[in-house]
């Protein structure tokens, strides 16, 4: 019998332009084993440190200076697709985390997050998944949802007719914050199928992650502000 070797725990790049912000968090990450690959404090200085350091995931600021975070994120993204960029804001509702995941930001974080939560939250989307609490995500989106024209669009090189029925109706429950537990439960389907369609949904699409499929279902109005997941239910905060 074979032993899975543990899995490799991210390289993070810290940038912020609080030195106490970036210390407690490079303290609390290599208290669990989470490498803190490097500083930056603005965004000029993260662009620099993404090309010389090749971290997995990024904590990014959103407000600093020469280069806030969203400009900052846009660089990174471009030439290092396979980083993954976390926000940091102090606000739930910041108008600019919309456009940061629009872009393709894998999710954000509050800056009173938990030692427990920030740990966590790094090692999933070093798996290549996206944070979202989907109660939080779905009242963002709905906010600034009208104003993304004046935003980066997402990306989407065949339109929503590459997908099947049943991918349709999958990114709708999506954008709507349901889980891929609940998309289980709601579609009468097995988790791993639920799995195999988002996966077929972000290939057609060309999506990065789930964040940016909340947004294109907003975008594309296949859900519209104000809509409820069918159950009631708003997820439970974990990313699936």
């Amino acid at each position: 019998m074979t032993v899975d070797a543990p899995e490799r725990a991210p390289r993070v790049l810290i940038a912020d332009d609080q030195t106490l912000i970036r210390t407690g968090f490079r303290l609390i990450l290599n208290a669990r084993g989470i490498e803190v690959a490097g500083e930056a404090a603005d965004g000029a200085e993260a662009v620099a440190a993404v090309r010389r350091l090749r971290p997995d995931v990024v904590l990014m600021d959103i407000r600093m200076p020469v280069m806030d975070g969203l400009e900052a994120t846009r660089h990174i993204l471009a030439e290092a697709p396979d980083c993954r960029v976390l926000m940091l804001t102090t606000f739930d509702l910041d108008r600019y985390v919309y456009t940061a995941l629009s872009m393709g930001a894998s999710g954000f974080l509050l800056k009173d997050v938990t030692p427990e939560h920030l740990a966590a939250a790094v090692r999933l989307v070093g798996t290549g998944d996206a944070l979202l609490a989907p109660q939080i995500t779905r009242r963002l989106v709905e906010r600034y949802a009208a104003e993304a024209e004046e935003h980066t669009p997402v990306a989407v090189p065949q339109g929503l007719a590459a997908l099947t029925p049943r991918e349709r109706e999958v990114l709708t429950l999506m954008g709507r914050g349901l889980s891929n537990g609940e998309l289980a439960a709601e579609l009468t389907l097995s988790e791993a199928t639920v799995k195999s369609h988002v996966a077929r949904i972000f290939a057609k699409l060309g999506l990065r992650d789930r964040a940016q499929a909340v947004v294109l279902a907003y975008e594309t109005g296949l859900v519209r502000p104000g809509e409820q997941p069918r159950r009631g239910g708003q997820g439970s905060g974990q990313a699936n």
